[in-house]
């Protein structure tokens, strides 16, 4: 299978939409995507882009993408965050989610990080393993916490 990655553009905006939903069914919340396509223009694009998109490309369709930004550690200091690396269902196992993540490690080394990070979910024994095998340290006595809307709402009205 022969194809290219590359940073992504606003036209590839729709396909990086739909891959973003194809993992969120993957991830069993198939109704949690609220962004559209005018928020990942808003967000990616411009003078104050917040995000920058690699996508992987084969005979003009976006076949994977893989969304990354930076945080600050007061630990670490400025690190690259991997938002989501997903690959099209049918495309798993051609090489494009390899590529995708050796782009956004050479990304974070260029970007004069001391650190890369991301979220796995403990039942993506795949995704875990690859990691691991690629010299990533899994955390697994730390616990994501999230607040959405709603409670954040409630917290403050307490």
């Amino acid at each position: 299978m022969k194809f290219t990655i590359r940073k992504a553009e606003k036209k590839d905006l729709p396909q990086i939409l739909e891959l973003i939903q194809e993992l969120a069914t993957f991830e069993k919340e198939p109704d949690a995507v609220e962004i559209d396509v005018k928020d990942l223009e808003k967000a990616g694009f411009g003078a104050d882009a917040f995000y920058t998109c690699f996508v992987a490309e084969a005979d003009n369709k976006i076949e994977g993408m893989a969304l990354v930004y930076f945080r600050f550690s007061t630990w670490k200091g400025k690190t690259v965050h991997l938002e989501d690396l997903v690959v099209r269902q049918e495309m798993r196992g051609t090489g494009i989610g390899s590529a995708l993540y050796k782009e956004v490690i050479a990304y974070a080394l260029d970007q004069g990080v001391k650190r890369a990070e991301w979220v796995v979910l403990d039942w993506n024994t795949p995704a875990v393993e690859f990691y691991e095998r690629s010299g990533a340290n899994v955390l697994r006595d730390w616990d994501t916490v999230q607040m959405d809307k709603n409670a954040m709402r409630s917290y403050l009205e307490r």
